[in-house]
């Protein structure tokens, strides 16, 4: 049971006793107990990005030989059989209390797929067997002050204390308040560090006053300016920025935009004063993504030996309308279509785009005029655009494959995915310069520029139609250069997005994260 506990805070330095802790006899950095809490974890949940990070992140950091438990809301559409989750009896029901109110929460035990990393699941009936992971509902607050507070008393329970919690978005925000100060009087957690990693700015978990004595937070905390109050709003963010030792988010980019006006959604006056400890770190790409293994694909290539990239793209046109032309590149989009992608730039050079000498496959779903609008593309040149309204995995896999341009003209993006499975699958993208796009596609021409020769896409800046159509241009006159095209794809299939590399960097900010420790 939480008690609440006022405490003066102050920053530790780390100092040579406390750096040596964390190295072992060997000189190798130790074995780190490494908890990851999120509200997303593939396969068992997933929306996005945040879904596919913590799915890959625990796995990667195993096989670097850390200790790492996943803590997930257990959803009404996880299925217990298909996972082989079973109920962890030692620990029974755990009460965990929201002011007056009390729900009894059930842990779930499995694994991560192909690995042996075990993920604990916060049964809660009440609060997760709803029609989709998030809700408009208006106990929405509750549903995670509960998993928050359910994930600290799941450590007590098991006896673990982790040397660090990795925070992911405002779901778990409340993690790092619970443990500095509501669970400070359990001395388990007096080394345990807080690493908040946010993977989209704009959702920053903000509810009324009330939620403080949901969470059963010191009311001090939430006056005007405080720890938790955002704009006369009680903030699930506002709480993991201020209360955790680092903070990360997924490119080096994005960390700069957050800090601005423009991309800060507001928050950037929140991170300021923490800029220092603000860190960015590319997400990697999973396994199942490598056009040397890939199960989806037909034909299987490599940098080395490009020549079965273009039977899958005869394969893939076989299930469009469009005819197969060896002197016709084909652009393609998989996405979510929203504004934040760009597809508001993509409706109003639509007329343009289609008069370009090229064939278009594009898959995805989300807002009905952009929806609409590629149904009516697709009904009225079959010969040149086709797409699929919705999702299919299989045919994810193959546009990446089978596609010469992959268009991903985002207005913003945190990190992104499908610019880094392009590059790997030698598929050259267009991208607009911001977040991890502009971390990982180099644009051809501004490298020639410099007298460099290891541009691997197209970008451009201005968030605006004719950049957008004008970049496309230009890629589709370098695709007539054949040697200067497979000199682009290959540099981008040769560089490394693995999760291992992405996991070293995280091991260093927990390391980081340990050596400050709020006390």
């Amino acid at each position: 049971m939480s008690t609440p506990k006022s405490k003066n805070k102050k920053i530790k330095k780390p100092d040579n006793d406390t750096v040596a802790e964390l190295i072992s006899e060997n000189g190798s950095m130790r074995k780190l107990k490494i908890a990851i809490a999120a509200s997303e974890v593939a396969p068992f949940a997933k929306t996005g990005g945040l879904g596919e990070v913590c799915g890959s992140l625990p796995k990667a950091l195993a096989k670097l030989g850390h200790e790492v438990r996943v803590f997930l809301p257990k959803y009404v559409s996880i299925d217990d059989a298909k996972y082989n989750l079973h109920y962890v009896t030692e620990i029974g029901e755990i009460p965990v209390r929201l002011g007056p109110v009390t729900r009894s929460v059930r842990i779930l035990k499995g694994f991560l797929p192909d690995s042996k990393v075990e993920i604990y699941f916060l049964d809660c009936p009440h609060y997760y067997y709803r029609r989709s992971i998030y809700t408009m509902d208006t106990d929405e607050d509750e549903r995670f002050v509960l998993f928050c507070k359910g994930v600290v008393e799941t450590f007590q329970r098991l006896g673990w204390a982790p040397d660090v919690v990795h925070c992911n978005d405002w779901q778990t925000g409340l993690i790092p308040v619970y443990i500095k100060d509501n669970y400070s009087w359990d001395h388990m957690f007096d080394k345990t560090a807080c690493l908040y990693s946010i993977h989209n700015m704009a959702y920053q978990g903000r509810f009324s006053k009330d939620t403080i004595y949901k969470a059963e937070m010191r009311e001090n905390l939430y006056r005007p300016g405080g720890a938790m109050e955002y704009n006369n709003t009680f903030s699930f963010m506002k709480c993991g920025i201020q209360y955790s030792e680092i903070i990360s988010t997924v490119s080096e980019t994005y960390a700069k935009e957050m800090l601005t006006y423009e991309y800060g959604n507001g928050m950037n006056d929140v991170l300021w004063p923490r800029r220092g400890d603000l860190i960015g770190v590319l997400n990697g790409i999973d396994d199942e993504w490598n056009p040397k293994t890939d199960k989806h694909l037909p034909y299987h290539f490599s940098s080395k030996d490009l020549s079965n990239k273009e039977k899958n793209k005869q394969h893939l046109l076989k299930q469009t309308t469009i005819a197969y032309d060896p002197s016709k590149p084909l652009i393609g989009i998989v996405s979510r279509m929203v504004t934040q992608k760009g597809f508001d730039l993509v409706e109003k050079a639509i007329a343009e785009l289609m008069l370009l000498d090229a064939h278009w496959v594009i898959l995805g779903s989300g807002e009905d005029r952009f929806e609409n609008m590629f149904r009516l593309i697709a009904n009225a040149l079959p010969y040149k655009c086709w797409s699929y309204i919705g999702f299919s995995n299989e045919l994810a896999h193959l546009i990446e494959a089978g596609a010469d341009i992959f268009l991903m003209p985002s207005n913003f993006e945190p990190c992104g995915l499908n610019q880094m499975y392009s590059l790997f699958y030698g598929t050259v993208p267009i991208v607009r310069k911001t977040g991890g796009l502009a971390d990982t596609v180099h644009d051809w021409h501004d490298r020639k520029g410099q007298g460099l020769e290891d541009g691997n896409g197209f970008s451009f800046n201005d968030a605006n139609p004719y950049a957008m159509f004008s970049t496309v241009q230009r890629a589709l006159e370098v695709y007539k250069d054949k040697p200067t095209w497979k000199k682009i794809q290959q540099n981008g299939m040769n560089v490394d997005y693995s999760w291992k590399k992405s996991a070293e960097k995280y091991v260093e900010l927990y390391e980081r994260a340990m050596a400050k420790r709020v006390l």
